[in-house]
């Protein structure tokens, strides 16, 4: 007599009927909760419109980011709380990491979003700090641009030459920071690479009407009265040191050689402030032969608004011992407007 126990203990003693019927559910289950929720994600969280692909200098770049484990320290996803908006003026959402590819069809990629932030955030970086000469100087040694940074140096990133070739990017290092050696300082292709990669970090603005995510947990900002250096409750000092000290440094002096100084300096003092809102705004190569590099256009690239170019400008026309007339937000509006007419 055959019975329903019978055929179950055949079904399981039959090692085909089982093996056949185990690889089917996982088929099946792999189907169900991996690949089918894949392509759900990859349609609905496409690249954003405007994203830009990576160049081969770059993707190349970001191998040497992954080597020397900079994902440690540094993070790549703007949180949605207040305290973020230093790093993008907006918190990072799933499209911003939909274009990242796979390395090959064995190995996916990082998204490097991180999860310790020992260092700042690199979301926006290259629209922060798009300098070339201070990105390699900042590698070569980050206390010569950062003097509390705890960043470990890269020198090995970059060789010593009597006579750099034609074609050689030369560092302008400060001596002190050459440890007795004589020579040139050149970066080397990787560091170049690495340059490029972080360069390439720069956050999409959102298509048109799509709803931007808000900064949650908003600081109160007290009004004070500091002598120029706030304008409508924003604080001049902490402007400067997020968007110009890594370059001209905390007592405004900047580094020989490779960025100039603001103390005692012609366009800060000038009490027309049309020059120094233009360089702000649209940036300045006009000092190359003193050795110094192109400045970057800051303000356009940090959107900054006018009433913080001002409380900046103020900061910098009351420190170091300058002491130059104060700007006002609407001076500075006006300026800004000028200047957006005369490049359209």
């Amino acid at each position: 007599m055959i019975t329903n126990r019978n055929i179950d203990m055949e079904f399981f003693d039959n090692y085909k009927k089982l093996f056949g019927a185990t690889f089917l559910l996982f088929v099946g289950l792999t189907i169900l909760v991996a690949i089918l929720p894949a392509f759900h994600n990859q349609k609905n969280n496409a690249p954003l419109p405007n994203a830009v692909v990576l160049s081969g200098d770059a993707v190349k770049g970001k191998a040497v980011f992954i080597a020397n484990g900079c994902v440690a320290c540094h993070t790549q996803q703007v949180r949605n709380v207040d305290m973020d908006k230093t790093w993008g003026s907006r918190p990072s959402i799933a499209a911003d990491y939909a274009g990242i590819q796979r390395t090959d069809i064995w190995r996916n990629t990082a998204t490097l979003m991180g999860t310790e932030r020992t260092g700042p955030d690199l979301t926006n970086i290259g629209s922060r700090q798009p300098s070339l000469e201070w990105n390699l100087v900042h590698l070569y040694n980050p206390r010569i641009v950062v003097k509390e940074s705890i960043m470990p140096a890269y020198p090995w990133m970059f060789t010593i030459k009597a006579e750099p070739a034609q074609g050689d990017v030369v560092v302008n290092v400060p001596e002190e920071f050459l440890k007795g050696k004589t020579g040139k300082v050149v970066a080397t292709k990787q560091a170049l690479q690495l340059v490029a990669y972080l360069q390439s970090l720069k956050q999409t603005p959102l298509p048109d009407g799509r709803p931007v995510p808000v900064f949650l947990y908003k600081k109160e900002v007290k009004k004070t009265a500091a002598a120029g250096a706030e304008v409508q409750g924003l604080d001049g000092a902490a402007l400067y040191a997020t968007n110009c000290q890594s370059c001209h440094q905390a007592n405004g002096e900047g580094l020989k050689g490779a960025f100039p100084s603001l103390k005692d300096s012609k366009i800060v003092l000038d009490d027309n402030p049309e020059t120094m809102v233009n360089i702000i705004m649209n940036g300045y190569n006009g000092r190359e032969k003193e050795g110094f590099p192109p400045m970057p256009a800051v303000g356009t690239d940090n959107k900054l608004s006018a009433e913080e170019v001002a409380a900046i400008m103020n900061h910098e026309k009351t420190n170091w011992g300058n002491n130059a007339k104060l700007v006002t937000p609407e001076q500075i509006k006006e300026i800004i407007d000028a200047v957006k007419v005369k490049a359209n």
